[in-house]
């Protein structure tokens, strides 16, 4: 039997609070699928599973959060599914 070892172990002292947001699309009567699913694509970086997995989801619950992450990173985002005629909102 080897004797035992003791090891040293870092505590984490500070606690960072991250503020996550939540970039959320909603159901409109207006845009196609096609129209949602390409705007994920581009504007959240979507892969075309996720855009529309998240398209469905809109459509059948009436809102989905499309993206998580950081008040400065979601406006843009926000901004530009806006310009595109698409109804969204950064939450917290």
């Amino acid at each position: 039997m080897q004797p035992f070892e003791e090891t040293s172990v870092d505590v984490l002292d500070e606690v960072i609070e991250t503020d996550v947001h939540n970039l959320v699309v909603f159901n409109d009567d207006v845009n196609t699928f096609d129209h949602v699913i390409e705007t994920l694509i581009d504007v959240c970086g979507h892969t075309p599973e996720q855009a529309e997995q998240c398209t469905l989801l809109i459509h059948f619950k009436g809102k989905c959060t499309v993206k998580n992450g950081s008040w400065e990173e979601l406006v843009p985002m926000r901004n530009e599914i806006c310009r595109r005629g698409i109804s969204a909102e950064v939450l917290h």
